[in-house]
């Protein structure tokens, strides 16, 4: 019997509305109220909202959301310490006789929640080194080495992604092991059913325009600028992200705005095709189209099927793998 739901996909796609749907109706199909687990990196972090399109108080329409509001935005994100706080919410949800929805298009933290996955330590020598190499000759020569002690690392880590470089690098150098070596490899940690969200490419690109413009015109740019004055610039993972980076820029008189929002929506489109190629991996995802009349009822449906399997049944809480996955998109890993 399944412990965790998760509603998964790429950025635009509609998941934080279908959860919310989703815990609203369990009681009613399955005598189980819902509640949510944020699993997006940036919704941890404190005053973040616009960029993010964290949901408001209404939006959330009582449900009960954990894990957002939880860093400054000065910390560095966390994906061990966010395992720990997560795994805990489980089973706090599970006590209380509730449905555990985890929502969020890291894939990174969903896994960490989801799989089996141990995270190696960190060590504050090596790090500092490997980050003054990285200020000191760039990215791309630290990619380079990268590509002779762990070529798979080396593909799956765009060669501009400093903090991943240094993170892979740190790793090998402290476990003597490839950095694809720790990475999760679909053993569940629990028993969940995963529901995927899924536009076609043209029409998620649009989403994705419309949710750039809404940012600025909601007043993202004085979000960034308050944040600013609480040390966003100071913070390693915060100051990167998504339409931040781009805001602050502006701020510096670096980008117009019409610069800074098209900066945004490009790397936005870039890092949702990411999301889609990292979630596709995952053969336990059930994927439905964000647009489907009936998306909740087979949603639920998919969760009823899952609640219905006797635990003694290995393996069996996974979902159905004959996933659905428009035409247009097949072709496009």
């Amino acid at each position: 019997m399944i412990k965790v739901i998760a509603v998964v996909g790429p950025t635009a796609a509609g998941k934080s509305d279908l959860a919310v749907e989703m815990a609203l109706r369990l009681e009613e199909r399955v005598g189980r109220r819902g509640e949510v687990i944020n699993a997006d990196s940036m919704q941890l972090y404190r005053g973040m909202d616009i960029g993010t399109a964290k949901l408001t108080e209404a939006e959330r329409r009582g449900v009960p959301h954990h894990l957002l509001d939880v860093w400054d935005v000065s910390e560095p994100a966390d994906v061990a310490s966010y395992q720990a706080m997560a795994r805990d919410r489980v089973e706090e949800c599970t006590d209380r006789d509730a449905l555990p929805i985890l929502v969020g298009g890291s894939g990174l933290y969903v896994r960490s929640v989801l799989d089996h996955l141990e995270f190696p330590g960190t060590d504050p020598g090596v790090r500092a080194r490997l980050e003054g190499e990285l200020n000191d000759v760039g990215p791309g020569v630290l990619h380079a080495r990268l590509a002779e002690s762990d070529p798979a690392a080396a593909r799956a880590i765009l060669p501009g992604n400093g903090r991943r470089i240094v993170r892979a690098l740190e790793v090998i150098e402290l476990t003597g092991e490839p950095f694809t070596a720790n990475l999760p490899d679909h053993t569940s940690f629990y028993p969940c059913t995963q529901i995927g969200l899924t536009a076609p490419r043209p029409e998620l690109d649009e989403r994705i325009g419309t949710r750039v413009d809404r940012m600025w015109e909601q007043g993202l740019l004085e979000e960034v600028r308050q944040l600013d004055a609480q040390g966003l610039r100071e913070g390693r993972t915060a100051s990167r992200a998504l339409g931040y980076a781009q805001a602050l820029a502006q701020l510096d008189g670096e980008m117009s705005a019409e610069e800074a929002r098209e900066a945004t929506a490009q790397a936005t489109r870039r890092f949702a095709r990411r999301q889609e190629s990292w979630f596709r991996r995952d053969p336990r995802v059930r994927w439905l189209p964000h647009d489907a009349p009936d998306l909740v009822e087979r949603s639920l449906t998919q969760v009823e099927r899952a609640l219905s399997v006797a635990p003694e049944e290995p393996g069996a809480a996974l979902v159905d793998v004959s996933t659905w996955v428009p035409s247009s998109q097949r072709t496009a890993e």
